[in-house]
Order: C-alpha cells, then structure tokens, then sequence
C-alpha cells in the first residue's frame, strides 16, 4: 500500500515560524497578563504626516486566546492583507474603537495633541474599557489606567499591530471617498501625503478644504497666492 501523504515540510515551517512571531509579539501583553492585567488594549494613529485629511486613531482591547495570523505593523501589509486581517480583528476583539480628528483641528492644537486627542477618544469610546493600554511612541496621559508608550509599537507589539491595521484600513477607506470629491489630488492613490504627483496638484490648484493649512508644503503656496 503506498504510504499516506505527509504534510508538505515547507507549510509546517512556515506555520511554526508564524506561531513563534506572533509569540514575540505578544511578549509585552504576556507580561502585563501576568501582572494581572485582563483587558489589554493597543492604539496607533495614521496620517500623522499627511498634508491633507484627518488623523485617524484605533484602539483594540485583543484576546490573546485567539490571535489573528499575519498580524503585522500595518506598513509592512498590502492593502488586501490589510483588509482581511481589520475583519478577524474586529471578529475576534473585545473592543474595537475608531476616531478621526479633521484638518481643521489639527490646524488648531498642532498634530501631536490632534494626535493625543484622538487616541484618548478611541481609548474612552471602548466597551469593555481596558485596564491597560500600549500605545505607539504617544505619551497619552489622564485615562485612569495605566498607557504605556513603545517606541515602533506597531512593529514589537500585537495589540498596537492590531491597532495600526484598524486605523489605516478606515483612513485609506476614507481618503479614497475623499477622492470623489477632490480628484484633482489623487488622494486615492497617495492618501494625502507629500509625493511628487500631490505636490504638484497643489502647486496647480493650491489648497483644498481637507489640506493642512499649518503643514509646511502647503503654506508657501498660499503665501504665492496673497502675493
């Protein structure tokens, strides 16, 4: 009798490897975990550098029971990955909040409280709340627990991985609608931030109302235009 089919050996190693990333990803959540923590959340913002559009923030409380495979810092995902794994994140969280913070309010308070702020709201907007939260590089004080800032969070932690994911899937989605309605930028493509194709459109057509009046690209062609 011809022997039964084994697993071929490069799929069981890449699903080790898999489980083991994910392991050192979840070391920080681990650690808290076992001081006691039981609801763990991660927050990461996008578009901090955009020269257009909101800054957008996530927060998740993760199930460490059930992690989502191929969680990663979201800049390392293409968009289709990226889209797949926001779904099983929301599957499979706790909580999950999204919050953006428009240009005009960003103009108003500078982009790391727009930052701080939209972090705070995503964070206040969870149900069940966490007891706990990690946060990428932001110091975001007054939430009545403990928020831990980590340098590259989203690439050494999977609750701010997590996070990251949320918060890119929701801005690119509304950067693409944005588009509809200012074409001439191609937001769809660029997502507000400063390339070449974005910097002429502003050379040509000058500002629209989602552009960052206080962003440094954008300021010198309205002062051209009041010369």
């Amino acid at each position: 009798m011809p022997r039964a089919a084994m697993p071929a050996a490069p799929a069981m190693t890449d699903l080790f490897a898999e489980a083991y990333r994910l392991h050192l990803m979840r070391g920080v959540e681990d650690l808290l975990s076992r001081c006691g923590f039981a609801r763990i959340a991660g927050v990461d913002e996008v578009g901090r550098g955009s020269l257009a559009g909101p800054v957008v923030a996530a927060a998740v409380v993760v199930d460490l029971r059930c992690a989502v495979p191929g969680v990663d810092d979201s800049k390392c995902l293409t968009a289709e990955e990226r889209e797949r794994r926001a779904a099983l994140i929301r599957e499979r969280a706790l909580a999950a909040a999204v919050v953006h913070i428009p240009p005009d309010v960003i103009d108003r308070i500078n982009i790391l409280e727009a930052t701080r702020l939209a972090m705070a709201q995503a964070l206040a907007q969870l149900r069940p709340s966490p007891d706990c939260a990690l946060v990428d590089a932001v110091v975001v004080p007054d939430q009545g627990f403990p928020c831990l800032p980590l340098i590259r969070g989203d690439a050494v932690s999977y609750a701010i991985a997590c996070a990251s994911i949320l918060a890119k899937v929701e801005r690119d989605r509304l950067m693409i609608q944005l588009h509809d309605t200012y074409p001439q930028y191609g937001f769809a493509s660029h997502k507000g931030y400063s390339v070449p194709e974005h910097l002429e459109a502003l050379a040509t057509y000058g500002p629209c109302p989602i552009h960052r009046l206080t962003y440094r690209p954008v300021l010198p062609r309205l002062a051209e235009g009041a010369a």
